[in-house]
């Protein structure tokens, strides 16, 4: 049988649920324990949605491979008007920095947040059954963090993202997963559609390295919280600091 690609009305019901909660753990501005409430909250909603997926290394990459795909359209990028209010007035390099700097101490709370969730799991029934699932739902909101950060750098050196929300998916998918800046050369189509070419396996090959650091997460107690933080915010800030220097030498030449 041929299935829509759309999905069916309840899988699309599913996409815009962890869209709406990856898009609230993205902001930086959470308390922890609303962030660990709403990392709670997804981690319950991977559940629902692939868990048989999870317990299998390939099918977990590809699977998660389709929830950044399906999140990346629901992910808040400011406008730099936006930004610039936000940030009482900062702008370049300065506005570049704050944004790096929020976005390692999100990533950071997520991996603390993990930590927390996972301690609570350890000391109650069977983990071993819940830890692919968190370990996928951390990964996804980090993933949404830094697809967000990429967004906002674009917009400060006057590169913002083209096209529809979908194209503008593709493009902050396609550059996470190379880990530079959005290549205007690359045509704007659909999410799956480019979920489908080469631009897949290096995005599995990316998830699935930032899915092995999360399994710090996995550690025992607070010691797991402490590390996969410290890791998360080391990456995020090693991506924006890589893509603000890709985006300084594209940056347009301002006639004045």
């Amino acid at each position: 049988m041929k299935v829509d690609p759309a999905g069916t009305p309840e899988q699309v019901a599913e996409d815009a649920e962890i869209g709406a909660t990856v898009a609230a753990l993205t902001a930086d501005d959470l308390a922890p324990d609303k962030r660990r409430h709403l990392l709670g909250r997804l981690v319950g909603e991977v559940r629902r949605r692939g868990l048989g997926q999870l317990f299998r290394p390939r099918a977990a990459m590809r699977w998660m491979a389709d929830v950044v795909a399906d999140v990346a359209p629901h992910v808040p990028v400011r406008d730099l008007a936006t930004l610039r209010r936000h940030f009482d007035g900062l702008d370049g390099d300065e506005l570049a920095e704050r944004l790096i700097r929020n976005a390692a101490r999100t990533t950071a709370g997520v991996g603390a947040a993990g930590g927390g969730v996972a301690s609570l799991e350890w000391v109650a029934a069977p983990t071993l059954l819940s830890a692919p699932v968190l370990l996928a739902a951390e990964t996804v909101a980090v993933v949404a963090v830094e697809l967000k950060l990429i967004g906002e750098l674009h917009e400060v050196y006057a590169q913002p993202v083209a096209g529809s929300t979908g194209q503008k998916a593709v493009a902050l998918v396609q550059a996470w997963s190379g880990q530079r800046g959005v290549n205007p050369l690359v045509p704007g189509v659909g999410v799956a559609t480019v979920l489908g070419t080469a631009a897949r396996q290096e995005l599995q090959k990316t998830l699935l390295r930032r899915f092995g650091r999360n399994l710090t997460t996995m550690g025992p107690l607070l010691t797991g919280a402490a590390v996969a933080s410290y890791l998360n915010r080391r990456a995020t800030r090693s991506l924006g600091e890589k893509l603000v220097k890709d985006l300084r030498k594209r940056r347009p030449i301002n006639p004045a």
